[in-house]
């Protein structure tokens, strides 16, 4: 089977990490099918996803739940089927964990049955988070370490829930699952978390930013987690592997948001409450040792990825 013959069902297709997932197999010659919500704040170019030099018919939208009833309808079977729907969100999961739950836990259940009652041939690939380490990966965190750490908040709690799904899956009914972890992924199009915040209180003249800025983060850009998911689906099978994603060479807040002002607001530099924000854990750091066993490796450096990132701020957002 050829690759212009394969198909391959992105879940979340228009959410931020689902778009470069779909960019990348539609550059690959798969046909990419897409389910999910339309962001009410979409950045894509071209007919579906985003990848303007794509052939359109290579990309199908459905909006629509994820959900098994939803997903039962859809044809053709996928070869692979990437889930990226889901929470994405600490600070909503402590305002709402019984919705980041289903969003998380009650997605997932709907795509793993779907895939094995109706495609149980198909590749599934489930994007997880570092959360699930909760606050002990001061040291790089290796995968087989998520059992010894308690989840910092319930959206690690229910990342956890959702990768013992994919090993039940897998065990109990042979199907090819594997899982990344990753940590912090970022690129242009984020309309959240900490660059996306602190693009905008840069407009505003506010540099206080909460925590002491000594917290550490292992950055990766989206377009290096897109390639990541690729090189994991080789390797799914019954057994549920585990990669972390990540770049290795974690970074501080501080030197992650300096790199930030120096683009945006130059003779600026962010300032620190000393008071941490609930749910965010103080270190991530990830051993990248199993993913770059895969002959992957990160390929956007942190500084051109936040200056990447910081010119597409200015260019999207306008007054």
């Amino acid at each position: 089977m050829t690759a212009l013959s394969k198909t391959v069902l992105v879940t979340g297709a228009k959410g931020f990490l689902g778009r470069y997932v779909a960019r990348h197999y539609a550059a690959a010659g798969w046909r990419v099918v897409g389910v999910g919500h339309e962001p009410r704040a979409s950045s894509g170019v071209g007919p579906a996803f985003g990848h303007g030099q794509a052939d359109p018919r290579q990309l199908e939208w459905h909006c629509c739940d994820i959900s098994l009833d939803a997903l039962e309808g859809l044809r053709p079977r996928p070869d692979l089927v990437v889930h990226c729907a889901g929470s994405g969100s600490v600070a909503a999961s402590m305002q709402d964990p019984f919705g980041d739950h289903a969003r998380t836990v009650g997605s997932l259940a709907g795509v793993l049955e779907y895939v094995r009652r109706h495609c149980p041939e198909a590749v599934v690939i489930y994007p997880s988070s570092a959360a699930v380490y909760g606050n002990g990966a001061r040291d790089p965190a290796s995968e087989q370490a998520v059992e010894q750490q308690a989840a910092a908040s319930p959206y690690g709690a229910h990342k956890r829930m959702a990768e013992q799904l994919c090993y039940s899956y897998a065990e109990h009914f042979g199907m090819r699952v594997a899982v990344v972890r990753f940590f912090s992924i970022y690129g242009e199009g984020l309309r959240k978390q900490l660059l996306w915040d602190a693009c905008w209180k840069i407009r505003r003249g506010d540099d206080v930013y909460y925590g002491t800025g000594e917290e550490s983060r292992d950055w990766l850009h989206a377009e290096d987690a897109a390639r990541l998911v690729a090189a994991v689906a080789q390797r799914a099978g019954a057994g549920c592997p585990i990669y972390n994603g990540a770049s290795g060479k974690p970074a501080t807040v501080r030197q992650a948001l300096s790199l930030l002002y120096g683009a945006l607001a130059p003779g600026r530099s962010p300032r620190f409450s000393q008071q941490p924000r609930r749910g965010d854990p103080a270190d991530l750091r990830a051993d990248i040792g199993r993913s770059l066993s895969l002959g992957w490796s990160p390929a956007v450096p942190m500084a051109a990825g936040i200056a990447r990132y910081a010119r597409w701020f200015a260019g999207a957002v306008h007054d």
